[in-house]
């Protein structure tokens, strides 16, 4: 009876440490692990958004890139453009100048062949020994006296013109002519009368066909050196009637006035 007893207390005992052997004892994770798990998981979320962002970042740089690659090439096409239609312009340009200057020569041409040979013949200023025609005034005020060395009214005449002239010192866009009608006359010799007398603008010796030439312009009068003949040539070429007699310097300065 007493083995029995021990025999099943030794039974229980072993039954109850079967029991206990194979039991599992749940472990709840504690506050420690779950705020380091959070933390692992926002690192690596925050490691993803950060790449997110660097990746967002580059593409935006290169679209950036993109936009000022394109904005600078269109830039370059249309300064290329630019200058292209400026050196298009500037030849144009060149082009219709040349046209206007061929034009304007061809124009001049004509309006040379119009004027009569009195205007247009070479002549030599006794003085200086220059060339010149009196189409080369053109747009100044000319005033022409033809005159002889041996023709006494025609020193007194030429002597008011000295005066009036004196008065037009600073007007360039006044010119005096004296032509001499004595064409036979060399220009040393004119020169010298020149000389004598003080006049001291532009004399010239016309040639006969210029002395023809004048006269089928304003008559024979203007042939005649004792008459005092005297006309002006306008800016633009027109010339007035022919004056005779003398002509004191206040009437002179008021015929060059209102010719001009």
């Amino acid at each position: 009876m007493k083995n029995l007893k021990l025999y099943l207390l030794l039974s229980l005992v072993l039954l109850l440490v079967a029991c206990g052997g194979g039991t599992e004892t749940a472990v709840e994770p504690s506050t420690s692990d779950a705020n380091t798990s959070e933390e692992m998981m926002d690192d690596t979320m925050s490691d993803d958004e950060m790449m997110d962002e660097s990746m967002d970042d580059e593409m935006m740089d290169e679209s950036m890139d993109e936009s000022m690659d394109d904005e600078m090439m269109d830039e370059s096409m249309d300064e290329d453009m630019t200058m292209t239609d400026h050196e298009e312009g500037m030849a144009e340009l060149e082009e219709t100048m040349e046209d206007a200057e061929s034009m304007s020569e061809d124009m001049s041409d004509d309006m040379m062949s119009d004027l009569p040979l009195w205007m247009t013949s070479e002549l030599t200023d006794v003085r200086t020994g220059e060339t010149f025609t009196l189409a080369d005034f053109a747009g100044k005020t000319v005033f022409v006296e033809p005159m002889a060395t041996w023709c006494t009214n025609c020193r007194q005449q030429l002597g008011n013109v000295a005066e009036a002239r004196a008065q037009l010192a600073d007007n360039e866009d006044v010119v005096f002519v004296s032509l001499s009608v004595e064409t036979t006359i060399s220009n040393d010799d004119l020169a010298a009368y020149t000389e004598e007398t003080g006049f001291n603008w532009t004399f010239a010796v016309v040639t006969p066909e210029v002395l023809v030439s004048l006269a089928d312009t304003f008559g024979q009068t203007v042939t005649n050196p004792p008459s005092t003949p005297h006309f002006i040539i306008r800016a633009d070429g027109s010339t007035t009637d022919l004056t005779t007699g003398f002509e004191g310097p206040t009437e002179l300065l008021q015929s060059i006035q209102d010719a001009s």
